[in-house]
């Protein structure tokens, strides 16, 4: 899922500052699953706001409202309705939900309440943990399902660095090593001999090398991809 958080309140305040009605926007999405941006936040959002402590002035007026999903304008045109007055909307969604609003709603003007932060998972109820960068060209069948892109701290490809020390990363003590645990899995699993295999040069245009990347789904044959990172349509 992708992880967001909130912005600081008084950052999110002044960036409303001069609007005299906004609608907070919530995400039915991830940003509902790891609590930062859902129906819930949405209202919490939104109380905290009207407290004239952040203010200089009057607060503005402020609707709430929350959609299944922000990141996609078919949902954002059929199901958003914004109330008449509104001067500027207020997303508590990921920066795509974001971009996506702003597009349909255009010229009104759309401001992020939340910081995106990572593709992840749950490690353990409550935590959530960066797991995948997006790079377009997915190795985990070679890394026994642990991806070095995102969980390494220097995005090695061949291997650990010479700061990694018994299964920890330099970066500090309570970092795990990603190689370490790539070998110790593959170990498991008996496929070190992959360990052993030259890894060639990668092509990063499939991981936005070659700007802003898109998809089209029209069936298996469609997936194979251009060397720009689009998939043949």
């Amino acid at each position: 899922m992708i992880v967001g958080h909130l912005k600081p309140v008084p950052d999110v305040a002044a960036s409303i500052r001069g609007y005299g009605k906004v609608l907070v926007l919530g995400c039915g999405g991830c940003v509902t699953v790891c609590r930062s941006g859902g129906a819930a936040e949405t209202e919490d959002l939104a109380r905290e706001l009207a407290h004239p402590r952040h203010h200089a002035g009057e607060p503005p007026g402020l609707a709430t409202a929350t959609i299944e999903r922000q990141c996609e304008s078919d949902l954002v045109r059929e199901f958003l309705r914004v109330p008449a007055g509104i001067e500027a909307v207020l997303s508590l969604a990921c920066g795509a939900g974001v971009q996506i609003v702003a597009d349909v709603l255009e010229p009104l003007p759309v401001l992020p309440a939340l910081s995106t932060t990572f593709v992840g998972g749950v490690d353990e109820p409550g935590v959530w943990a960066e797991k995948c960068r997006g790079c377009g060209d997915c190795l985990l069948g070679r890394t026994a399902g642990i991806c070095p892109i995102a969980r390494c701290a220097k995005n090695l490809l061949h291997g650990p660095c010479g700061g990694s020390q018994e299964g920890r990363c330099e970066v500090g003590a309570e970092t795990p090593c990603a190689w370490a645990k790539i070998h110790a899995r593959l170990e498991k699993q008996g496929r070190l001999a992959l360990m052993e295999e030259l890894v060639v040069e990668r092509d990063w245009r499939a991981a936005g090398g070659g700007g802003p990347r898109s998809q089209s789904r029209t069936g298996v044959a469609s997936a194979v991809p251009l060397a720009g990172g689009n998939p043949v349509k």
